[in-house]
């Protein structure tokens, strides 16, 4: 746990939240997004992708996923499938039943194109500069307004 024995487990999940471009696959996320996980999943077998490829709406409307994720899936919005608690371990079926490689895919994630992000890794990754914390980037930004 945290390194402040007084901080409740609440506080301590909240600092993940700070995290720039990061999605800490929590407990409650792991929870909300059950069954756009358990969906991914079934992408690993063959007569599931082609059921899904023939009509994914419908396919989509089996599962006990909310319409906000649904829609995500169907326009393959990972950002939002990751805050609505999608892992991207499990979303990387989704990404190869699309015949996406998983670096391309993730590389959908950023703002970056995916020769800009293959080369980014290539180049050793982001620089933990400026990616440390959003609180403290914003009171950055705000001082340099000053």
């Amino acid at each position: 746990m945290a390194e402040n024995p007084t901080q409740n487990i609440h506080e301590y999940l909240a600092e993940f939240e700070d995290i720039p471009g990061t999605r800490v696959y929590t407990a409650a996320r792991a929870r909300r997004g059950y069954w756009i996980n358990q969906f991914a999943m079934s992408m690993m077998k063959p007569e599931n992708r082609e059921r899904f490829k023939k009509d994914e709406r419908a396919y989509l409307d089996e599962w006990d996923i909310s319409e906000e994720g649904k829609q995500a899936l169907l326009r393959r919005d990972y950002n939002a499938l990751l805050d609505l608690g999608g892992n991207v371990y499990f979303l990387s079926k989704l990404f190869s039943a699309d015949g996406l490689p998983f670096a391309e895919a993730v590389s959908t994630m950023t703002d970056m194109t995916w020769p800009e992000y293959r080369q980014m890794m290539l180049d050793g990754g982001r620089s933990p500069e400026g990616n440390r914390s959003i609180r403290e980037n914003q009171a950055a930004a705000a001082a340099s307004k000053k």
